[in-house]
């Protein structure tokens, strides 16, 4: 898979970048010039109605010489460096800042006409071929006696107005330049805190998808990306887990049927060739039986824990009295406690006792957790089965005091196939997954299986369920 989200978050800087020289070279460019040509005329304007309120009109009232007019024309010009004209309606100049007075030679501007500028009070251009270049010319009127004398009209050069438009624009590009250097910090920050902990979580998935579960990589982050590294790292650790109970499994599978099978293999093959003699065989065919019955007991555990975890457990709630299927759950042991000379104690509360549950299933907890008391109790020892309420529970304890669980195995106690060491002595035909199934079934009832142990001295298996 090509890695291009790095390659697309710089292209898109990069375009960033460019559209904004784009923008500025063209939007701003024209908007700053149209800004400035306007305000340029606007200043020109009032100039030149000031002028056109003194000077022009004490010079068509006969106040004041045209000498003396141009004069402050003159100055006026300079001081704004536009030209000044003053024109009378048919287009005669009468007076031009620029120029000493000729009165010999006269101005005439060709087809002049004051409607030039149409509702505006500036014009854009030649002006009537006057100028070589394009000019700002205002327009201001003198009026005299409530008739219109002449015009003031003030020129100025539009390559002075585009020279101020350039300077500011420089500013611009500049401001921006030092912008799309400073928006590298974004970049910086994409690479640190996005790209290279991706990069991280796609080498760790690549890394899991061949298999390699083991592989660690951390991302310092508490974000959202820290996040989903955690999870993704938690993920495989699990998987690692699941990898390592299947393997296990399959080995405490194969284990476990390969014993009795060799058995059953080795004791009919020595009856076939006649080395086991005939008047001994009904003793081994006892022998196999018992092995195919460990067999039959192995498999249906393995389909009843199957069926667990894949259907969900079908559970058929109904009101019973848990004293009678402790009573019938003892009961059933009796043949096998009086060979080990193991009492069985039952310390019920009250006489009746009814809860919410399922009773098959609860009756095959029973099963389970009393058929290990005896498996890991010594002879003429007992086993204590106790009922406690509490609130709106029921408590129900099996407690023995057999050879115990060490400390370090009782979390593993509930994994499949799992067998201490100190049990595998006692537990020949078990299957390791009693305990697995017992708690599956607590666990469908939404109840809790605790468990307390001592090595030496015993364990004390406690479940919960409702009252009703």
């Amino acid at each position: 898979m090509k890695r291009t989200l790095y390659l697309k978050f710089v292209l898109a800087y990069l375009i960033f970048g460019f559209f904004g020289f784009i923008v500025v070279a063209t939007f701003t460019s024209s908007m700053t010039f149209e800004h400035l040509k306007r305000e340029r005329a606007d200043s020109l304007y009032k100039e030149a109605l000031l002028i056109s309120d003194s000077y022009a009109a004490d010079l068509y009232n006969s106040e004041i010489t045209l000498e003396s007019v141009w004069r402050q024309i003159e100055a006026i010009g300079t001081y704004l460096d536009a030209s000044i004209w003053i024109v009378n309606p048919s287009g005669l100049v009468v007076l031009d800042s620029s120029l000493q007075p000729d009165f010999e030679n006269p101005i005439t501007i060709p087809n002049f006409s004051p409607t030039i500028t149409g509702s505006s009070f500036y014009t854009v251009g030649n002006f009537f071929g006057m100028f070589d270049e394009d000019t700002i010319s205002s327009f201001a009127p003198i009026t005299s006696n409530y008739k219109v004398q002449g015009y003031v009209i003030i020129h100025s050069s539009l390559n002075k107005i585009q020279k101020s438009c350039d300077s500011l624009l420089n500013i611009s590009y500049l401001t921006l330049v030092i912008l799309f250097l400073l928006s590298l910090i974004i970049l910086l920050f994409f690479t640190e805190m996005v790209y290279l902990p991706l990069r991280k979580i796609t080498h760790a998935t690549e890394q899991y998808a061949i298999g390699n579960f083991r592989y660690e990589f951390q991302v310092d982050s508490e974000d959202e990306i820290g996040y989903l590294a955690a999870s993704l790292a938690y993920m495989a650790s699990e998987v690692a887990k699941s990898e390592d109970n299947q393997k296990r499994l399959v080995a405490n599978i194969s284990h476990d049927f390969r014993s009795p099978l060799t058995s059953m293999r080795g004791y009919l093959e020595a009856m076939i060739d006649g080395t086991i003699p005939a008047e001994m065989h009904e003793k081994y065919i006892g022998v196999v039986l018992n092995e195919t019955e460990r067999l039959t007991k192995l498999t249906n555990s393995l389909l009843t824990l199957n069926n667990l975890n894949t259907k969900g457990m079908i559970l058929d709630i109904t009101r019973f009295d848990i004293n009678q299927v402790i009573k019938n759950t003892a009961a059933s042991f009796e043949g096998t406690c009086r060979n080990k000379l193991i009492s069985i104690e039952l310390v019920l509360t009250d006489d009746r006792m009814y809860v919410n549950a399922d009773m098959v299933k609860i009756q095959q907890v029973l099963y389970n957790l009393v058929d290990n008391a005896i498996k890991f109790s010594n002879k003429n020892s007992s086993i204590k089965i106790e009922t406690i309420e509490k609130s709106n529970k029921l408590l129900v304890s099996v407690k023995d005091s057999g050879i115990g669980i060490p400390k370090e195995s009782l979390r593993l106690i509930w994994d499949r196939f799992y067998k201490t060491d100190l049990s595998r002595g006692k537990d020949k035909k078990g299957t390791g997954l009693g305990l697995s199934i017992t708690k599956e079934i607590i666990k469908a009832h939404n109840e809790n299986i605790n468990v307390i142990s001592t090595e030496g001295e015993g364990t004390e298996f406690i479940f919960t369920l409702e009252k009703a």
